[in-house]
């Protein structure tokens, strides 16, 4: 029998040979000493009688009271891994790492503490697999309790492990240890092991997981499937949010890199999604450890998600949306108080996932899938019904915009309840692209209802125009400086926040009318007067050369001051008259019939005969971007302006306009072929590998046929299964972004010279061409009959002037639009109506010969009509006129 005394001689010297193979454990002694240690504590030696037992938990319980991990981690990560085969101790202390789990019984208090101190100080050694014999880690791997970490307070190993490179190095040796146990976990456990992790990746900094080899100012925000990253942000400037020092990322081994890299791989998130399969009490927990790992780990977020979506398919979307989303009070009303109330915290992450993933899900959609309804057995279907799609985009609409109108920049920097890296910033950024990409099919084909997408209810639209000019003007800019990025903008101004980036919440002619009012201010600020054209710049142009000349004389001249153009005939003379703005009306409508002609090898069109930049290698040419950069400065031109101009381009090209990349709904439009190519191989039942198809793509040119990888090292990556949505969205990026990244850059540098980048992106590529080209809708002749000017003997009763209007009224929408294309040069109304038109159309008489045709000075839209006294004349010699284009006169 030992008595007390002896009893904590013996405690305290265990503690103290402990502290000494902590210290050294390379001692020569430190073998001996652990060797009693084991002894003393281990139970597996043969049985003891019952006082030694007593005496081991005793000694135990002193010692984890007096940091017995603590030490037994200090021990291990103090042997180097080159002496983990000739260190006597190693395995010793292996062994002493499982002596509580069999001297205490489960569930009991010291049980519990043991497997919260593995977790905080054992399990955080940098490379623990690489650092024990493979003898030692045999034995520990199946005597680590894992089942029981249902006993643990996450929170209480979050204290624990206070660095951030001890949180990095326990999620990497989980991944090493746990996912093999899955199978084994309770529900109750994988609840557990789930939030942990959730916790630990929400305590780490961004980046974290994958920090920059070398360290940089300069952090990805975004990422995406294509791994050489093409960004399809605009520069941005860095707004100051704290002065304090900027935290500095771990620099992690490349062991530990390969290890944590096995979190984010399709094959742990497919085990992970079977294990916690028709268990919805841990579902949640799930969605939340997908948002977080998503999260912090922005380089991978495409591939982690893509993932999912494999392996998920449209079920667990459904899931999420029916079971978690459609129930929650989140987004149900305009309610800016509730939205940020903690009691809301568990709503969050599936709503959140739900966004990235379907967010994820329509990069590789069509839209024949998006609006298929599915009928038909085995028929590729959206996940989500056009009912539920119209439901979840208020749900998210009413988000996103209470967070841009309601909050300020202070509580944006918040952090999301129980998600403490996820700023409300960042919340909001999710919603908005999610909302972005339906709102772009919606503009395609509607399927929600009228208003749908305003928030009038909540805006008062005068004042609302009124303060948005005003915020323009705050945040103007000096001249040659970087715009602002849309959250920067945000953050300043809520109606430019509004407008940039859910512009669709505000009627389009409201937002139509706010574009104007920059321009006009514009104006001002620089002093010009656009009816004042004789204070411009004069340039001379040759009647056969306009595209030439204007390319040669147009390069210096700032557009946005008045042009007044002169025209030399094809005789070299001066031709009379003093442009007041028709004339510079008359150059433009010429120079872009002439730069838009698909011969010229700087366009191509669609089957539907909208117009993109040639894709060919010539187009990339310095001289050929110099075309494009001008071209862009005279569309701008229109743009301030408000010419029309008669010219469709591809929806995938307007949108690099607004800073968006395309995806693979926009390929059917450029490539029907190559589209319905990809959708096969989406939905092919099959193995794709047996499609021989690698990650390149092929191009011909001259003749020549070229491989180009999609990913370096492509021509030797296989389509399979599990990446065969990676080939997808990088197949549509190259076609659709990549090819003619360089010409839509020059032109784009050349447009936003006229027209401020932020004022292009209060509307999606539909409205810009409507705003380009005029409204595609029926001509309203009682509109066009009151903005009407007159001219000579002309009066709105004049006889000739009355039989005109019934005969006009008579004409059908075609001839009413080529009546409108041959006086103005544009066959579409004016998209705010034709108060809009400038100068007003005009009707003057050209005499009495009732022989003649009508002509027309497209450049101050004018139509020159003879007297004519009767109906059937007048209607032959105008219809007559416009469809063969007849005679421009200048006046």
């Amino acid at each position: 029998m030992i008595d007390p005394h002896g009893a904590t001689l013996l405690r305290r010297a265990s503690f103290l040979l402990l502290q000494f193979v902590a210290d050294q454990p390379l001692a020569t002694s430190s073998a001996a000493h652990v060797a009693v240690l084991e002894i003393l504590l281990c139970s597996q030696l043969p049985p003891q009688p019952p006082i030694l037992r007593h005496t081991r938990i005793q000694i135990l319980s002193y010692l984890l009271t007096h940091g017995y991990y603590s030490l037994l981690g200090r021990a291990i990560s103090s042997i180097p891994l080159s002496a983990k085969s000739t260190s006597p101790a190693l395995p010793i202390l292996v062994t002493l790492l499982t002596s509580p789990f069999t001297v205490f019984p489960g569930a009991s208090p010291p049980y519990t503490e043991s497997l919260e101190d593995v977790f905080s100080f054992v399990l955080t050694t940098p490379l623990l697999p690489n650092r024990l014999p493979i003898a030692s880690l045999t034995f520990l791997a199946p005597r680590l309790p894992l089942n029981a970490l249902y006993l643990i307070k996450a929170d209480r190993v979050i204290q624990n492990t206070q660095n951030i490179e001890s949180r990095i190095h326990l999620l990497a040796n989980l991944a090493a240890f746990a996912p093999p146990r899955y199978s084994t976990f309770s529900p109750e456990t994988m609840e557990v092991y789930l939030n942990l992790i959730s916790m630990i990746l929400y305590s780490l900094p961004m980046h974290a997981l994958e920090p920059p080899l070398q360290q940089s100012s300069k952090t990805q925000e975004t990422s995406t499937w294509d791994d050489e990253s093409d960004s399809d942000g605009e520069p941005q400037v860095t707004v100051v949010k704290s002065f304090q020092p900027k935290q500095v990322l771990p620099e992690l081994d490349p062991k530990t890199r390969t290890r944590l890299q096995t979190i984010a791989s399709p094959a742990h998130i497919n085990s992970l999604l079977e294990a916690t399969q028709r268990k919805s009490k841990i579902r949640r927990s799930l969605y939340s450890w997908c948002v977080a790992l998503s999260n912090i780990w922005p380089e991978r977020r495409d591939k982690i998600l893509g993932a999912i979506v494999v392996y998920g398919g449209g079920g667990l979307v459904r899931e999420l949306y029916r079971e978690y989303v459609r129930p929650s009070l989140l987004g149900k009303d305009l309610n800016h108080t509730a939205l940020m109330d903690p009691s809301h915290a568990s709503s969050w992450p599936p709503l959140l996932f739900l966004v990235e993933l379907y967010t994820q899900a329509l990069l590789t959609m069509g839209d024949d899938e998006f609006f298929s309804k599915g009928t038909t057995n085995g028929a590729p279907r959206n996940p989500l019904t056009l009912d539920e799609l119209t439901s979840f985009s208020k749900q998210l609409l009413n988000i996103a915009f209470t967070l841009y109108w309601h909050h300020d920049q202070a509580s944006m920097q918040g952090g999301v309840s129980g998600m403490p890296n996820l700023k409300w910033e960042g919340v909001r950024d999710k919603m908005t692209k999610c909302l972005q990409a339906i709102h772009a099919r919606d503009s395609r084909k509607r399927f929600t209802p009228e208003g749908h997408w305003l928030v009038t209810s909540e805006v008062d639209i005068a004042p609302f125009v009124e303060a948005a000019v005003l915020e323009e003007r705050q945040l103007a800019q000096p001249l040659g400086s970087r715009p602002l990025s849309k959250r920067q903008i945000a953050s300043m101004a809520p109606r430019l926040g509004v407008l940039n980036n859910i512009p669709f919440a505000i009627p389009f002619d409201v937002r139509v009318t706010i574009f104007r009012h920059f321009i006009v201010n514009d104006m001002v600020v620089r002093g010009y007067d656009r009816y004042n054209s004789r204070a411009g710049t004069r340039i001379v142009v040759r009647r056969g050369r306009i595209a030439e000349d204007g390319f040669d004389k147009l390069q210096d001249v700032d557009l946005k001051a008045p042009i007044q153009i002169t025209f030399i005939d094809q005789f070299g003379t001066e031709e009379a008259g003093i442009d007041g703005g028709g004339v510079f009306k008359e150059f433009l409508t010429s120079l872009c019939k002439e730069v838009f002609d698909t011969d010229r090898g700087l366009w191509l069109a669609t089957k539907q005969h909208e117009l993109y930049p040639n894709p060919h290698s010539y187009a990339t040419e310095a001289h050929s971007l110099n075309w494009y950069r001008f071209i862009g400065r005279i569309l701008g031109k229109a743009l301030y302006e408000g010419i029309l101009v008669d010219v469709a381009f591809a929806g995938f090209f307007l949108a690099k306009w607004l800073g968006k990349q395309s995806f693979l709904d926009d390929l059917s439009s450029l490539d029907p072929e190559l589209y319905q190519g990809l959708i096969f191989l989406k939905h092919y039942t099959g193995d794709p590998e047996e499609l021989s198809l690698n990650f390149t793509v092929t191009e011909e040119e001259f003749g020549v046929t070229k491989s180009i990888p999609l990913v370096p090292n492509g021509e030797q990556i296989p389509v399979t299964r599990e990446n065969r949505l990676q080939y997808i969205y990088l197949v549509s990026h190259y076609k659709l972004n990549k090819q003619i990244r360089k010409q839509s850059d020059a032109f784009f540098d050349g447009l936003s010279q006229m027209i401020d980048p932020k004022w292009l992106r209060m509307f999606n590529q539909q409205e810009l061409q409507v705003l380009l080209g005029g409204v595609d809708s029926p001509v309203d002749l009682d509109d066009l009959r009151k903005h009407t000017n007159y001219g000579g003997l002309f009066e709105d009763h004049e006889p000739t002037i009355q039989i005109f209007w019934r005969v006009v009224n008579s004409f059908n929408q075609d001839e009413r639009r080529k009546l409108l294309r041959f006086a103005t040069s544009c066959s579409r109304p004016p998209l705010l109506g034709f108060k809009e038109l400038i100068p007003n159309f005009a009707i003057r008489d050209a005499g009495s010969d009732e022989n003649r045709l009508p002509t027309a000075s497209t450049c101050v839209n004018l139509l020159k009509l003879p007297r004519y006294k009767n109906e059937r004349t007048l209607r032959e010699k105008l219809l007559q006129a416009i469809y063969s284009n007849a005679g421009f006169d200048l006046s």
